[in-house]
């Protein structure tokens, strides 16, 4: 702790033994919680440092005044100052413990019953209980029953930090078993961790018999208990040892077997995972005949959801994962007719009940979606466990979408009064959607790719899909077009079925459809270029789309009047064109007209997500194009105005998005020159939604052109195309991640173009002649007025010619000239560096600046009227 922090602390402690209500911000203790903790993990004696902490206990706990949010921190406090043995036995000198964790002081004063101490209480004792002497504190002041009882506490907050506090006893305690023993950390313990026998068996059986009470419920308001003692179990068992596991199978066991037969539907989940837990430990004999128990329940709702958990943990017993295979797929048979479980399905022995339940619309849609969300890794089982062909299920999948859009053929095999409850039920589209989505890696499944494409079409088509259907729809074409290595399966009927639909959908009423074909566009683009990769002789666009409509359609939509339409449209013409960018192909006609609307959106659209989404366009065509090409010329003309717009714009990503091409542009520049290093930070945009940015990383492309000229000629050409100016504004921008990024380019550039070592003496004097010119406002004007101030602390004869000039601009010059070189050695850019990367947090969110705070708030109590802004982090 530092000094001006101790020197402040103990009027702190002052302020909160003394003041009768809360602080003005309520995240106050907690911060100061934090910050202690933080001392005490790194090693240090708060007790040593700050001995007005346990003076400031027992003030608060002997104050019936105090406020109960400081009653819980005093709580909190003891307890982490109560964590070591040493510090222990010294709070047990001053008789703290038994003032601050006294279950009937608190009652008896009326207090107990306010959450907030409750919670503290918890707390406190939970970061104490480190060492055995805190166990045995903890044992021999009787608090095991009370802390039981709150289990079932009103507040869920509560009972749930009582359920890991038990767990944390248990565990935490727990004899040590030799290395290597499964579910427990094997770490050694000192001697004098080892908890003794006495108080440790103590706890075990109390806890044990709570359990076995607890577990089932006597009656329906019961419930809730019983949850919470099966999340307990779930817990315990999963992170115990061998003795303390079979100790507290051979107490619950009983009670979990009488659980099972109860068949509570609320309990089921919960027990499935006490269950499951307990197997993933070990073989037991009888929890195998409970998990056996629990796969052959009567309700079929519970069935389902019983054999989906068990599936989920990924648990290796071929005989469950082939009961659990089979009762999941027993819906999706009944519903669509196809044959899942073999010729003997019809002895299914849950066929009738499942049948039953299937006939209520919402527990049939429940059941199905269960079912399909599983589907996947039903499929990817090994052959012996599964019951049908993988392709089979696939099949299933697309005979379920049929039903539910209303395509199925009346003569369908499928159970009719059943298939009526999903027709037109956009939950189960949405999840068959998902399902065949995942399903493409299933073995056989390219089977079926013509029907897979026939149905989707279909969604497509359909008026009554809702855009998150057609969404989905749009994700499963792309997936399975993305797996599909021969396209001769297309034929010309679904060619142009597709296509339509495009055209379509691009021109729906709903801004969300039309977003989503747009994103499919560029989506499929980004597909047919992979697979060019893999097999030339392969044109998906042109065997899916048939044509090259794509561009027009986006074309038409940079003009939507939706923001993330526009976004999307860029973004998937970015996609569209990024091959032929590559190929270094001829211009065609369109792309002048739509260079011409991009930088019309850049500098007139008054939403952000186009102007960010045109920037990565040209971050995209820049890295991506081969030079010489006929778009060359095209493309360096709009890189200038895309820098000097960007760099002016109000959006800060869209500005860090300029740097980016800025950066583009050096690497350009400067690869070829020995002390040229790119910067740390890799040239992408974070994400974002709606297609807007690219998760692409941009590498630039090799060129072959040499710089013969020298370095100086490579500034002059970043200077002329406004790199230089984009860096510098960006220098004094007040959004810190569009400051940080230009000043480690600013760096980069000047250990390239200006190193101060001896031997550059001769590059560095030619290097001087390269100016570039600053505006007389704005960001030229702050870049003068630093630069004039390093003059001034110069002050060197030779440099009130140029301390004139930079007068001049602001005396309401229009610009001025100044050296590169001298500008990069003159802006202090280091030490610019080392506070932007800093931020402010270690001013405002400081300790020191936290005590401040809490101090002044307190003073400002004896002047009302005064507003209090206390910092928050």
């Amino acid at each position: 702790m530092d000094r001006e922090c101790a020197l402040l602390l103990p009027g702190v402690c002052a302020v909160l033994s003394g003041s009768g209500s809360s602080l003005p911000d309520d995240t106050s203790l907690e911060k100061l919680l934090d910050w202690f903790t933080g001392i005490t993990e790194a090693g240090g004696s708060l007790l040593e440092a700050c001995p007005c902490l346990l003076k400031l206990i027992s003030t608060v706990v002997h104050n019936a005044a105090s406020d109960p949010g400081v009653l819980s921190f005093a709580l909190r406090l003891t307890g982490l100052l109560a964590a070591t043995e040493e510090s222990f036995e010294t709070i047990q000198e001053h008789s703290v413990l038994n003032e601050v964790f006294n279950l009937q002081h608190w009652q008896e004063a009326g207090l107990w019953e306010d959450p907030c101490l409750r919670i503290g209480w918890i707390q406190g004792l939970r970061s104490m209980l480190q060492h055995p002497k805190a166990l045995s504190f903890f044992v021999q002041s009787e608090f095991i029953d009370p802390l039981l009882q709150l289990q079932t506490d009103t507040s869920l907050f509560i009972a749930a930090a009582a359920n890991q506090m038990l767990a944390h006893i248990l565990l935490f305690f727990q004899p040590v078993p030799p290395a290597g023993c499964k579910g427990v950390d094997t770490k050694e313990k000192d001697d004098g961790m080892t908890p003794s026998s006495t108080d440790y068996t103590a706890v075990v059986k109390s806890i044990s018999g709570y359990l076995k009470e607890s577990l089932v419920p006597k009656e329906s308001k019961n419930v809730r208990q019983s949850l919470q003692t099966l999340k307990l179990l779930a817990l315990l068992l999963a992170q115990a040892g061998p003795p303390l596991r079979d100790k507290l199978l051979q107490t619950v066991g009983d009670s979990l077997e009488e659980l099972v037969t109860a068949g509570s539907s609320e309990l089921t989940l919960p027990l499935m995972d006490v269950i499951l837990s307990a197997c993933s430990s070990g073989t037991d004999e009888r929890i195998t005949r409970l998990l056996s128990s629990m796969l052959n329940i009567n309700k079929p709702a519970d069935l389902i959801h019983a054999a989906a958990a068990f599936l989920r943990r990924g648990q290796h017993d071929t005989v469950h994962t082939a009961r659990a295979v089979r009762i999941l797929l027993l819906p999706l048979d009944i519903m669509t007719g196809q044959t899942l479980l073999g010729t003997i399905s019809t002895a299914d022995e849950h066929q009738f009940s499942v049948v039953e339940q299937l006939k209520s619309k919402s527990s049939c849609i429940s059941i199905i979606c269960v079912c399909l969300s599983n589907t996947p890794q039903i499929t990817l089982t090994p052959p012996d466990v599964l019951p049908c062909l993988p392709v089979s299920i696939v099949t299933a999948v697309l005979s379920l979408l049929k039903i539910c859009s209303g395509n199925s053929p009346s003569s369908s095999t499928g159970c009719s009064e059943v298939s009526r409850n999903v027709i037109g039920s956009g939950k189960v589209q949405k999840c068959a959607l998902e399902a065949l989505t995942t399903l493409t890696s299933s073995p056989g499944a390219k089977e079926r790719i013509s029907e897979v494409f026939t149905v989707l079409i279909q969604y497509l088509e359909n008026p009554d899909s809702d855009p998150t259907v057609l969404h989905k729809s749009y994700q499963a074409l792309l997936k399975w077009t993305s797996v599909c290595t021969d396209f001769s399966f297309i034929t010309d009927q679904l060619r142009h079925d597709l296509v339509e639909v495009v055209k379509k959908r691009v021109c729906d009423m709903r801004w969300e459809v039309k977003d989503s074909t747009v994103e499919f566009l560029g989506h499929l683009a980004g597909v047919c270029d992979s697979i060019k990769a893999a097999a030339e002789e392969c044109d998906a666009s042109e065997a899916l789309l048939g044509g090259c409509f794509t561009t027009p359609l986006l074309r038409e939509a940079l003009q939507d009047s939706e923001s993330y339409v526009r976004a999307s449209a860029i973004s998937a013409l970015a996609k569209t064109l990024t091959h032929r960018w590559q190929q270094g192909a001829t211009l065609t006609e369109e792309e002048p007209e739509i260079v011409s609307r991009l930088l019309e959106i850049l500098s007139q659209d008054s939403e952000g997500f186009p102007r960010r989404a045109v920037v990565q366009y040209f971050i995209s065509w820049y890295s991506s194009h081969s030079p010489p090409s006929s778009s060359s010329s095209l493309l360096m003309q709009s890189v200038r105005s895309v820098l000097s717009q960007g760099r002016a714009d109000l959006d800060w990503e869209v500005k860090v998005h300029t740097l980016v091409l800025a950066e583009l542009l050096l690497d350009e520049a400067f690869s070829g020159h020995p002390g040229y290093k790119k910067g740390s930070d890799s040239h992408h945009a974070p994400p974002h939604a709606y297609g807007v940015v690219s998760e692409q990383a941009y590498t630039l492309h090799t060129h072959t052109a040499t710089h013969t000229e020298g370095a100086e000629s490579d500034l002059a050409v970043v200077v002329e195309q406004g790199v230089v100016s984009v860096l510098l504004s960006g220098l004094v921008d007040c959004d810190r991640p569009v400051a940080l990024k230009a000043c480690r380019l600013l760096i980069t550039l000047r250990e390239t173009v200006c190193p101060l070592s001896l031997g550059a003496l001769d590059a560095s004097a030619a290097m001087a002649t390269v100016s570039c010119e600053l505006p007389g406002c704005g960001w030229g004007r702050e870049i003068i007025k630093i630069l004039k101030m390093k003059k001034s602390d110069q002050a060197k004869e030779e440099d009130i010619a140029d301390q004139r000039g930079l007068n001049g601009a602001e005396e309401g010059a229009d610009s001025v000239c100044v050296s590169v070189c001298e500008a990069l050695r003159s802006l202090g850019l280091d030490e610019r560096m080392e506070v932007l990367t800093q931020s402010s947090d270690h001013i405002h969110n400081s300790p020191l600046s936290l005590l401040q705070d809490i101090l002044t708030a307190s003073a400002t109590h004896t002047k009302p009227g005064e507003e209090v802004i206390v910092d928050c982090y």
